[in-house]
């Protein structure tokens, strides 16, 4: 059976964010058969119709879309909506013509936060994915408290109740992938 790939995005830039502590947590619980990289989004520019031909890191994102079978997407929370960061690079990858590394994708949402565990900014990521015609799944849903003590000081998830439900999320995401006539 040939190899999945799975892209993992945050919306957070932090290197110990628990949002990319969840995505590493998505790496180390994936079937068998499946791999996940991790995008850096660090030196993306603002999206601007203004800018004739993309920089070299949105070229390098976008080929990393375009190369997976499926988005993992974590939805760090900033003012109860979605990070800039992983909104940017959503409308860079939007620009494509005809919608060519978005539609029919794919995705699975997770997140950490405060209190409510970003279910508010996923929730917002789930409009904007209506729009471009990316398929993410219902369930498992994840969301994380990322001031509970489930995390250490590096970002990293060791809430076992946390790890099994990524794990299961990663298991229904790969499954959705293998389903015939998946455009992803």
């Amino acid at each position: 059976m040939a190899s999945i790939q799975l892209l993992g995005i945050a919306g957070s830039l932090r290197r110990a964010s628990t949002n990319r502590g969840l995505l590493r947590a998505a790496q180390a619980g994936l079937p068998e058969g499946a791999s996940l990289q991790i995008a850096e989004l660090g030196d993306i520019p603002f999206y601007n119709q203004d800018i004739a031909e993309k920089p070299e890191a949105v070229r390098r994102v976008l080929a990393q879309i375009g190369a997976a079978d499926a988005l993992v997407l974590a939805a760090t929370e900033y003012n109860y909506s979605l990070a800039p960061a992983l909104k940017n690079i959503l409308d860079w990858a939007s620009r494509e013509p005809d919608n060519a590394l978005l539609a029919g994708k794919p995705v699975a949402i997770l997140g950490a936060g405060g209190g409510m565990g970003s279910s508010r900014a996923q929730y917002h990521l789930r409009q904007v994915c209506v729009f471009l015609d990316l398929r993410p799944l219902n369930k498992p849903e994840v969301f994380a408290n990322a001031f509970s003590g489930s995390f250490d000081g590096e970002g990293n998830l060791t809430d076992e109740r946390l790890i099994k439900l990524i794990g299961e999320q990663m298991s229904a995401l790969v499954g959705k992938v293998r389903q015939p006539g998946n455009a992803g």
